[in-house]
């Protein structure tokens, strides 16, 4: 992951990243109460999950992900993005939970959430207006999900 443009750069207006990683690395389902967030894909292929809709995102084509609204996604292949958080303010959350590249290269044992101890990655993600859902709230707010049964598409 890297910082293109600081929430301190643009006054808190906006955060740009860009994000190379691979399958497996996704976060949990959540959702944003502060922030809506756009990827445009630059390589690879993202299947998301939003607002009842199913949809996979190829290299330059754009997902719009808006605030208040539950998310997932799945990187079906390695993937590299430009990831757009508007207003800022996710600097914190991304610097905690990702660790400084020492190549361009994707290590093997890169971080994930699933490695992330669950009661710290909540209260960061709190702390950042982000609420991860729990399995109901999932399968609730994105019942195409397919943790919860549903076949995923080919």
């Amino acid at each position: 992951m890297t910082f293109l443009v600081t929430s301190a750069e643009t006054d808190n207006r906006l955060l740009l990243l860009e994000v190379q990683t691979v399958p497996g690395a996704e976060p949990p389902p959540h959702l944003h109460y502060d922030q809506d967030e756009v990827f445009y894909i630059l390589e690879g292929e993202i299947e998301v999950y939003c607002m009842g809709q199913v949809r996979i995102a190829r290299a330059g084509e754009t997902v719009f992900l808006p605030r208040k609204h539950a998310h997932a996604f799945y990187f079906l292949s390695p993937i590299r993005f430009l990831a757009l958080a508007q207003p800022g303010g996710l600097d914190g959350y991304f610097e905690t939970m990702s660790s400084p590249a020492t190549s361009m290269e994707i290590p093997a044992n890169a971080n994930t959430y699933a490695e992330s101890d669950p009661v710290d990655a909540l209260a960061l993600a709190a702390k950042y207006g982000v609420k991860m859902l729990s399995p109901e709230e999932t399968a609730e707010l994105l019942p195409q999900y397919p943790c919860f049964g549903v076949p995923r598409r080919s």
